[in-house]
Formats: structure tokens, C-alpha cells, sequence
């Protein structure tokens, strides 16, 4: 495949590549929001039957997982396929189930091996619910999608 150009085909061609995982889209149901240049936001409409824990709220483990995943979009933003090395999470405020989860990641450091990302999730209100860095390891690369755009 050539290097792509347009952000609007970058953007639709990093959809697809997520399409197919069914963790991210068939089970959890993230929604990829939007996709700029090593700044994504990926949104969870909270389920009161699946993501609360025996207290009635927010599992945090809910959260860990979204911040993980927008990890990976984050970083096919630049062409990095990544896997996760250390993830730290500041835990908040929760939200009240059924609320919309809204994960915000921006690309701090892009070197050859690894990238660095910091970010925050926050509900409908905009109420900040947890902040995080991610520290990624670069596996391989999206040649299609280029580092800059």
C-alpha cells in the first residue's frame, strides 16, 4: 500500500484497521471519536449491566481498558504498532453509570522503539475522571500512515 496523504483517508484507513478487533468494537463498543496526528479521543456509553462493580459503580479496570486502547489508535495515528511497557494510571473521580466516557490521548515523545503518551478521560460533564501516561514499545509500522500530517 502507498504512503497515504489525505487526513481524511488516514483517518478512515486507522478505523478500518480497528474494525476487526472485536474486543475494542464488538465487545467494549468504543467509538474512535477523533483521529488527528498523535491526538485521539475514544469514547465508552457505559453499560449499568456490564462495567460496574458489586458497589454500583465504574469498575476501574473499565477505565485501565480504555486508556490502553487508545494507546494503540494514538499510536497508529503516527504509524507505530505498539504494545504496552508500563501504563499509570491516576484514578479521580468516577462516573455514574450510563455516563459517557471520553479517553483523550496526545503523543508526547515518538522516538524509534518507543512512545510516550499522556492523556485523561473525563465524563459527559466534563468532569475529569483519571489522567495517565503510557509508556509503548514500537513492534513494527503502518508504512501507509505517515509519522507527520
Amino acid at each position: 500500500m502507498e504512503v497515504l496523504t489525505n487526513p481524511d483517508e488516514i483517518r478512515a484507513h486507522i478505523r478500518d484497521i480497528y474494525k476487526p478487533n472485536h474486543y475494542m468494537m464488538d465487545f467494549m463498543k468504543y467509538d474512535i471519536e477523533r483521529i488527528d496526528c498523535g491526538d485521539v479521543v475514544v469514547a465508552l456509553h457505559t453499560d449499568p449491566a456490564l462495567h460496574v462493580n458489586h458497589r454500583g459503580i465504574i469498575h476501574g479496570g473499565v477505565m485501565a481498558s480504555l486508556v490502553d486502547s487508545v494507546t494503540g489508535v494514538t499510536s497508529a495515528s503516527q504509524g507505530a504498532v505498539v504494545v504496552t511497557v508500563s501504563l499509570q494510571i491516576s484514578y479521580i473521580h468516577n462516573t455514574t453509570p450510563g455516563e459517557t466516557m471520553r479517553c483523550h490521548g496526545h503523543i508526547i515523545h515518538h522516538g524509534r522503539t518507543t512512545v510516550v503518551i499522556v492523556g485523561d478521560v473525563k465524563d459527559d460533564d466534563g468532569t475529569l475522571m483519571g489522567t495517565f501516561t503510557a509508556n509503548m514499545m514500537v513492534v513494527k509500522r503502518f508504512p501507509e500512515i505517515p509519522r507527520k500530517w
